[in-house]
């Protein structure tokens, strides 16, 4: 009897994970399917290191609270039988029409999702556009989004901790393909990695003296109107990936601007930063290689920031045509890491 019911679980279990795989490689739910999904706000221990200089001794770094919305497909779960995303927001903050509205369908289609909001954790350091970017770095977004993995893998025994993607967007972008350094993971996340990565419309600034990954794949995306992204130093920084022992895969959009899954509509703003030029050494110091400078405090960031983002500001603008596209790429994607990880 019990070889019947271990027989049962494995055969359901195994038929929700292909339900969720097909859904994630099908049209997206939107509507009524969606609205239904309620988010409950979470808070989970985590901390605010400048740098990932501070990683290796994260106890040390500020303490934070980091806040988040937690969406869970409807119905009751067996243990392990949920894949998750964690998404990281831009320089705008979490947006209703983007991490909110990805949380519900990611949700719909059986995937847990966590939309963390790293500003909020932090409104002490600051609450404009500039002072935010400034004050509230890469390293808190990264050190939030392993915390939130802890979280998912501690609280909620129907999620999978081994098949868990991180995904980025723009600035939240940076924090999640710089998370797949190996060094940083070993330092942050005490055993446990991302089992994939995605990164919305990333610019890709700083390079890592070790490449070394996790081995986790990246799905890169990007759109060939976003000025604020430079093709060839992505791929340059993809290379280094790849090096490091991670799969990488790039898709252009054509005539695609900046943040095409935002609620914003066409519009200028910020500055493009293809002066800006950083490494991240062995022990964690970010040297902006202009100055030689550490971007060690907020002081020095605002220096080395103002001197390399001086571009022209760049278009952002809702595109429906190609959030539809970039949700077929990465629902492909999605499905094909969950899949393997099981």
């Amino acid at each position: 009897m019990r070889a019947i019911l271990a027989a049962l679980l494995i055969a359901s279990g195994g038929a929700a994970a292909a339900e969720t795989r097909g859904a994630l490689t099908g049209t997206w739910p939107n509507g009524s399917t969606i609205e239904r999904i309620e988010g409950q706000e979470v808070t989970f221990p985590s901390a605010s290191p400048f740098s990932p200089a501070e990683f290796g001794d994260l106890a040390a770094a500020p303490k934070a609270t980091a806040q988040a919305t937690l969406f869970l497909p409807p119905g009751r779960h067996k243990p392990r039988s949920l894949p998750a995303v964690i998404m990281l927001h831009g320089s705008g903050g979490v947006q209703s029409a983007r991490e909110l509205t990805y949380g519900r369908q990611f949700a719909a289609m059986g995937v847990a999702a966590l939309a963390i909001d790293v500003f909020a954790a932090r409104r002490e350091l600051g609450t404009g556009f500039i002072d935010r970017l400034l004050n509230i770095t890469e390293s808190m977004m990264i050190a939030d989004a392993y915390a939130g993995l802890a979280y998912l893998a501690e609280r909620y025994p129907g999620i999978d901790p081994e098949r868990v993607a991180l995904v980025g967007f723009s600035y939240g972008a940076m924090a999640s393909m710089y998370a797949m350094n190996a060094r940083i993971a070993a330092q942050l996340g005490h055993g446990r990695t991302f089992a994939a990565h995605v990164a919305f419309y990333g610019p890709c600034i700083a390079r890592f003296s070790d490449p070394r990954t996790t081995g986790a794949p990246l799905l890169y995306l990007y759109g060939t109107a976003d000025i604020l992204i430079e093709r060839a130093r992505c791929e340059e920084f993809a290379a280094d990936l790849k090096k490091g022992g991670s799969a990488v895969e790039i898709i252009a959009y054509k005539g695609a601007p900046h943040q095409w899954d935002g609620g914003w509509g066409r519009r200028k703003i910020g500055r493009t930063m293809h002066a800006c030029r950083l490494w991240v050494e062995r022990d964690g110091t970010v040297r902006d290689l202009n100055t030689l400078l550490p971007m060690s405090t907020p002081l020095l960031r605002t220096l080395i920031l103002g001197l390399c983002a001086s571009g022209p500001p760049y278009a952002i603008g809702a595109d429906p045509a190609t959030r539809e596209k970039s949700n077929r790429d990465m629902g492909q994607f999605l499905a094909r890491v969950f899949g393997r990880a099981q």
